[in-house]
């Protein structure tokens, strides 16, 4: 069955990114580059990973991150060099610029009819939440997130975006894998619906 997957990187004290959303952090360490280093057939750990994925999201201060990390208005090809023609959600409450060429759609609000639409999009492959944390959280809180994939680095920033800025408990987390990749430590976890006293029927909005 396809999932939906929260596929990241994160520092040792769980924080995405430094208080003025930079990524800089990740691009110190070890396999830092978000491709990573490739296997003996030349895949990266991440071009495996999104060989599965059919649609994304991101909110809006991902997107402008990275919008500006790669100056991707005058350099419209790095993304399709990134992300080729898989169609992307961006949760935003504000005008965002455009990528010209990229398959991107601007939403707001309660993310469970962008999930149906995601999921048709993606046709049977899995969809992939890049970031923030509020955003991921509010899958969880639908009860529309399936799986945490972490790539834990031995950095700490002592503040900044959370991971994911939600309670999940024990009963909600099952560890299935851990493995290490240079500096990162990746660990996955299937992630199970809230419980009763946090029905999955609550708001769902991204604010």
């Amino acid at each position: 069955m396809p999932k939906t997957q929260y596929y990241t990187a994160t520092t040792l004290d769980g924080y995405l990114a430094d208080e003025h959303n930079s990524l800089d952090w990740l691009f110190e360490v070890d396999e830092g580059d978000p491709g990573g280093r490739a296997d003996e057939a030349g895949v990266t750990p991440f071009a495996a990973f999104f060989a599965g994925v059919g649609a994304f999201a991101m909110g809006a201060t991902t997107y402008e991150w990275v919008l500006a990390h790669d100056s991707l208005t005058d350099n419209p090809l790095k993304w399709a060099d990134y992300y080729g023609d898989v169609p992307a959600w961006v949760f935003t409450h504000r005008e965002l610029p455009p990528i010209p060429g990229a398959r991107l759609t601007f939403v707001r609000g309660d993310v469970r009819p962008v999930h149906e639409a995601m999921t048709a999009a993606a046709a049977g492959k899995n969809i992939w939440l890049v970031g923030g944390g509020d955003l991921v959280g509010a899958f969880a809180d639908a009860a529309l997130l399936d799986e945490i994939i972490v790539g834990v680095a031995p950095v700490t920033l002592g503040a900044g975006a959370p991971l994911l800025p939600r309670r999940l408990t024990a009963k909600r987390l099952t560890l299935t894998a851990v493995r290490q990749r240079g500096q990162f430590a990746y660990l996955t976890y299937a992630v199970g619906p809230p419980s009763a006293d946090q029905p999955a029927d609550q708001p769902a909005s991204t604010g």
